[in-house]
């Protein structure tokens, strides 16, 4: 693909799962012909706008994208949250595959691929239609385990994980996971499901066996990239490992990288999708098209 940028129109879109709910969602469409498109998978509790200057970066680059808010976050908030019994697995399960649905549908005669932001790349092996995606490249991916992250963010995760969650979901019906800098408030099945996967050994795997009967972890084997970062307290390497096992035949390029290396005082568990990281360090972003462009 040649390196020039591509006018690009941007539109909404509504895209209605199994569950029929409909997920809010947005097309980045280059005015080119499409032979990659892009579905970005967001972390949890986060709007898709958080990912509007990354995604516009990718259009620019000539590919299709399709960013949404899950169900129960942002515009995909149907009703009131305390109603809303929206889970990390019906995300997984409902949410991701009708998106991959609809990049297909907009994108007819491309292949595709995912980029995860945190839960969004943990979820893949939930996908029925999983097979579709010829590549995924994972940001900030991990198992979220608490047991391997430091002090002293160890004790405000579990602060927030033991008694902030539990506590709210009892009094509120919800997690108001905004009031501490946590994302979008959350429906209470996604804050507690992401509790008890973070006590547990992990994102998933925690669950195999119990509320997970049927799964693809072991089945997928397109190509993956997944880029972390020294300073995020979450995504750490011991954690990222732990998630990268859980995919066992999924080939898995790793690069956990320091932030001072491309001249940035932090990158963390956020900061990856920020203009202000391109603008400063480009070649990040850059990782990104790279990868995609070298895909089938």
């Amino acid at each position: 693909m040649e390196n020039k940028q591509y006018q690009t129109d941007i539109y909404s879109l509504s895209i209605m799962t199994e569950r029929n709910q409909a997920l809010a969602a947005t097309v980045y469409h280059p005015k080119n012909e499409v032979k990659k498109a892009v579905m970005i998978a967001p972390a949890t509790g986060i709007k898709r706008q958080f990912y509007h200057n990354f995604a516009t970066h990718l259009a620019e680059n000539g590919f299709g994208v399709l960013t949404f808010d899950n169900e129960g976050i942002g515009e995909s908030l149907s009703s009131a949250l305390a109603k809303c019994d929206a889970s990390l697995i019906s995300w997984g399960r409902h949410d991701m595959p009708a998106v991959l649905d609809a990049l297909q549908d907009e994108f007819a005669d491309a292949t595709y691929h995912l980029i995860g932001h945190s839960a969004g790349g943990q979820l893949i092996g939930l996908m029925p239609n999983y097979s579709a995606l010829a590549s995924v490249f994972n940001v900030a991916c991990s198992s979220g385990r608490i047991k391997n992250m430091s002090m002293p963010y160890k004790f405000k995760a579990m602060g927030f994980m033991d008694a902030f969650i539990p506590l709210a979901n009892l009094a509120l019906g919800y997690t108001p996971s905004d009031k501490i800098g946590m994302g979008e408030p959350l429906p209470r099945g996604v804050s507690r499901q992401w509790r008890e996967w973070c006590n547990g050994a992990g994102y998933i795997k925690t669950a195999f066996g119990k509320s997970i009967q049927k799964h693809f972890y072991n089945d997928i084997t397109m190509p993956s990239l997944w880029l972390g970062f020294s300073d995020d307290d979450i995504a750490n390497s011991k954690n990222m490992d732990d998630m990268i096992r859980v995919f066992t035949k999924m080939p898995v390029e790793k690069h956990f990288l320091d932030p001072k290396d491309f001249g940035l005082k932090s990158i963390g568990h956020m900061r990856y999708f920020s203009s202000r990281t391109n603008a400063k360090a480009p070649q990040l972003w850059q990782m990104a098209v790279d990868w995609i462009n070298n895909q089938p």
